[in-house]
């Protein structure tokens, strides 16, 4: 194998890591472990002197730009300054959050103890909700100007052309392909005339930090322009049924500080619908990096794309039988 062939990460050994840290004004003491992450690589890096870790986060090469990046760490910066609880980057003396060490763009963060919140004990859905409220206040005081906007073509109609023509085996081609150009029909008016405002973007349960009964908000990675809905939707778990009870514990607490915007109810199952899309999308555009065959290993058997089909044909019936519009009476 040629230097060439490598791919990018293979190049971030434990040694680059440490002199990158150390570029910064940190000494390291050796101690480099890395922590679960696929997009990018997440280390916890051990300092001299010092009882807590660094955590370093070095973002996948071309993925973001400067600019893009730089407005993640901003947005999360100006919600911090609201008084929203969010984990923000470690800047330099210059206010400087984020760094570049032989081609890699990386962010320091300090190492915060926590576990992941369990939203249906206590109160947690109606703090996160009363959250929500004032993180998009914030958010659409204005709009990004680099990063982009999850949309159908973007998230869906793109995903769908990359699997269908680079990436799906010929056997399930075809009826992925009527698959999806019927989901994609019914999602097209469910998404259209959208307030897009800046929002977390990725909001499931493994990005909340529970301190001291108080949720914190980590990883800004996919932070982007997008409906409201989007960052509240994936709070919601379990049966249909306990869904619409969350659901309703959000949206009163949600209210204590903001509008809620109903409307949006009925974007849920087609947001549903583009993640799963470009999940696999996702999955298949990283295929290259030898991380995701030893993460993802069932990702392209054949018992893969038979689920993967499956559920997007329940998702066109989530979408066509939506319940949660109707039981709310919006």
């Amino acid at each position: 194998m040629t230097n060439s062939d490598l791919h990018p990460f293979e190049k971030l050994t434990p040694e680059l890591i440490m002199d990158a840290i150390e570029d910064q004004g940190f000494e390291c003491n050796g101690s480099v472990f890395a922590l679960n992450s696929y997009e990018n690589r997440v280390y916890q890096i051990g300092i001299e002197g010092e009882k807590k870790s660094l955590i370093a986060k070095f973002y996948r090469p071309n993925r973001w730009n400067v600019k893009q990046i730089q407005e993640e760490h901003d947005f999360s910066f100006e919600l911090a300054e609201h008084d929203i609880p969010v984990i923000t980057a470690i800047k330099n003396a210059r206010a400087e959050s984020l760094f570049n060490y032989q081609g890699f763009s990386f962010v320091l963060f300090p190492q915060v103890g926590g576990h992941a919140p369990e939203l249906d004990y206590k109160e947690n859905l109606e703090i996160m909700g009363r959250m929500l409220a004032r993180l998009h206040l914030i958010g659409e005081k204005k709009l990004f100007k680099h990063r982009p906007k999850l949309d159908i073509n973007s998230f869906g109609l793109e995903s769908i052309n990359f699997v269908s023509h680079d990436f799906i085996p010929f056997e399930h081609k075809s009826n992925y392909d009527a698959t999806c150009k019927e989901l994609m029909a019914l999602m097209q008016p469910c998404l259209e005339n959208c307030k897009n405002i800046r929002v977390h973007g990725d909001l499931h349960i493994g990005n909340i930090l529970m301190r001291d009964e108080i949720p914190f908000l980590v990883d800004f990675d996919d932070s982007r322009l997008a409906p409201a809905i989007q960052d509240i939707w994936m709070l919601l778990s379990g049966e249909e049924n306990e869904q619409k009870i969350q659901l309703q514990k959000v949206i009163k607490a949600y209210q204590e500080f903001r509008d809620f915007p109903f409307n949006e109810i009925a974007m849920i199952e087609s947001l549903r619908a583009l993640r799963m899309l470009h999940h696999c999308a996702w999955l298949a555009r990283r295929w290259d990096d030898p991380a995701f065959a030893v993460a993802f290993p069932w990702f392209d058997e054949n018992s893969y794309w038979l689920q993967h089909i499956g559920d997007l044909k329940n998702q066109i019936d989530a979408i066509q039988n939506d319940s949660l519009r109707d039981y709310l009476n919006v």
